[in-house]
């Protein structure tokens, strides 16, 4: 764990490229007395294991994903690195707190002198943006910097004349890599977050049961406190329920079936008597009306 306050600067005395890797040595004589074989010591705000020592050098082994996600792996000789020795318990933690495990490679957008400090503004992957805010603490080059402002895919920071001169961000020009790691606390909190989201609600565990005696004898139950509303209510007698009616045996409201041989009378027909209808007088004409009868 380091705290992003730069010690020292030093200088690559060679980088030796491998199959699985690459072979950083860098010379650092102010610090190199108090490093011992498998200390962590911060370059360029990347942790590497310290591997081989001299009196004023010292070697590291990078791997893989150190070398494709920091700028240690383009590295040129006798270029300036930023060194800084692991936290203490007993120090003061003046910068912030820096795992030394870089997120990404920044690239410098621009830079910009404003008064006394210089503005730097750099450009990361749009999905690290998210862990960063104004007047938030973000480590460039292992450099603990406060954030002016954060955009969509950039974020700018002050220099002050000290960072100026006692880093190599006094020298990264437009267009050179950095590397940037976001506070790891904005980390925790998001999972936090996300995990509290999806857990479901929280049920209480059941209470304990009283554990069996020595003697043989069964563990007498625990009385619960109980309200006194709730110690009246048990007190009433309960009301009487009407007794049940009785349910119907099976089978008994089926009808009886008709013994064999007995014929089944049909039912009495209802007949409606024929309404007579008046027999129809044929009409005389009129011509037999009016001729008179003979005799």
């Amino acid at each position: 764990m380091f705290t992003g306050i730069v010690e020292q600067m030093g200088k690559v005395a060679r980088l030796t490229r491998r199959a699985a890797g690459a072979r950083l040595e860098v010379r650092a004589p102010t610090i190199v007395g108090e490093l011992k074989i498998g200390d962590s010591v911060s370059v360029n705000g990347a942790c590497v294991t310290v591997t081989e020592k001299n009196h004023e050098s010292f070697a590291c082994d990078l791997v893989v994903e150190t070398v494709a996600r920091t700028n240690l792996g383009i590295l040129q000789t006798d270029e300036e690195v930023n060194l800084e020795l692991p936290v203490r318990v007993s120090d003061r933690l003046g910068g912030h707190l820096v795992q030394g495990h870089v997120d990404a490679v920044g690239t410098v957008r621009s830079r910009r002198r404003v008064g006394t400090q210089e503005i730097l503004e750099v450009t990361i992957p749009f999905e690290l943006t998210r862990y960063l805010a104004p007047q938030g603490s973000v480590a460039l080059d292992g450099v603990s910097l406060t954030v002016v402002a954060v955009d969509k895919e950039r974020f700018r920071v002050a220099l002050i004349p000290h960072t100026v001169e006692s880093t190599t961000l006094g020298r990264k020009a437009q267009g050179a890599p950095v590397n940037v790691e976001v506070d790891v606390l904005s980390k925790y909190v998001e999972r936090h977050m996300a995990v509290r989201a999806t857990r479901p609600a929280f049920v209480p565990a059941p209470e304990e049961q009283p554990t069996g005696r020595t003697d043989g004898a069964a563990p007498k139950p625990v009385a619960r406190p109980t309200s006194p509303a709730r110690a009246a209510a048990a007190k009433k007698p309960a009301p009487k329920k009407p007794p049940k009616k009785p349910a119907p045996k099976k089978g008994s409201a089926k009808k009886p079936a008709p013994k064999k041989g007995s014929a089944r009378k049909p039912a009495p027909r209802k007949t409606t008597s024929a309404r007579k209808t008046p027999r129809s007088v044929p009409k005389k004409s009129a011509r037999a009306r009016k001729t008179p009868r003979r005799r």
